[in-house]
């Protein structure tokens, strides 16, 4: 039989084949692989198919043949089971700092790790109503070259900014340029933060992701190591109630033995819960007052701020001025 020009891709195309049309509830049959590969230009005998089939298991690629009812052949295990694509696609959909634009690339690329018939049952498990998305497009490439940063150690230069009520960018600092050296990326309250020290107030603080523009890598090396020696990004983060500014504080909670898990759950497992009584617990926590957290602490019924006092009268003054703006309300 005379060879076609494309003869040299048939076993590429085979698993291509495979791959994308074939799954344990959809196989193949041999003619019908023999068909495929004709629509490309590719002949091929029945005798051949086995053998590249043979190949292509050598070389790794699970292909399983199956008789009976419904016989053929297929693939059976995939770098990525289908479950696992489900939560990968749940993630992208589901994460709001990835833009629409962006989260409908990654889905189909996603889907492309499937069978044509698996991709249509996660088209139908991402469906998310209502899911509100960032604007920002920038913001995956933002991360990456973030990354780079972080990997180099080295500081960055950037513009930032905020949305007025017609979504136009208003940059602060007139735009001009913020100096930071990044220490770490969080992830907090579905949105992605740059925790960094900041060259000019000579402190850490942290950016939205989104809403930094023209980011630099320079030269410089990263800075603050000598006023954070042993700083931990991960317990920066668990200080900043959905990493909102504030006034750092040790503080003493009291709570109902019930509330242990709301607790953990917001602070981990290594909080240490000491008995107070028989039904309630105190602990110990170094964190930012900010108006986050006291919200956080108002709707808890059965968690009480107890220590220091400072603590306790800023909660205070924060109830008194919510009471005294709705006295006036008229119902």
């Amino acid at each position: 039989m005379a060879k076609s020009a494309n003869q040299k891709s048939k076993l590429l195309y085979l698993s291509k084949i495979l791959l994308e049309q074939t799954d344990e509830d959809h196989p193949i049959t041999v003619p019908e692989m023999i068909q495929e590969l004709a629509k490309r230009d590719i002949k091929a005998e029945r005798k051949s198919i086995y053998d590249d089939l043979e190949t292509l298991s050598l070389f790794g690629l699970d292909v399983q043949s199956r008789k009976g009812r419904s016989p053929g052949w297929f693939i059976g295990s995939r770098e990525f089971e289908l479950p696992e694509l489900k939560l990968l696609m749940d993630a992208v959909q589901s994460s709001r700092f990835i833009t629409q634009k962006k989260s409908d690339a990654l889905i189909r690329k996603l889907e492309g790790l499937a069978s044509i018939h698996q991709a249509r049952q996660l088209q139908r498990q991402v469906y998310v109503s209502g899911r509100i998305k960032v604007m920002n497009e920038s913001i995956y490439y933002n991360v990456d070259r973030l990354h780079g940063a972080l990997s180099a150690q080295k500081a960055i230069t950037f513009k930032y900014f905020d949305y007025d009520i017609s979504r136009q960018k208003v940059f602060r600092r007139d735009g001009k340029r913020y100096t930071v050296s990044p220490y770490g990326l969080i992830w907090d309250n579905e949105n992605y933060y740059l925790v960094a020290f900041d060259h000019v107030n000579q402190e850490m603080r942290h950016y939205r992701v989104d809403k930094m523009a023209d980011i630099v890598v320079t030269n410089l090396p990263r800075s603050g190591q000598e006023q954070y020696p042993n700083f931990q990004v991960a317990s920066y983060g668990q200080k900043h109630f959905a990493m909102y500014s504030g006034k750092e504080m040790t503080v003493t909670l009291r709570g109902r033995q019930s509330m242990a898990g709301v607790v953990w759950d917001r602070f981990g497992q290594d909080i240490i819960l000491v008995p107070d009584g028989e039904s309630h617990f105190r602990v110990t926590l170094s964190l930012v007052m900010s108006p986050q957290f006291l919200g956080w602490l108002f709707a808890l019924d059965g968690i009480e701020l107890v220590a220091p006092q400072e603590a306790v009268d800023l909660y205070r003054q924060r109830l008194v001025s919510i009471q005294a703006a709705y006295q006036d309300v008229s119902l």
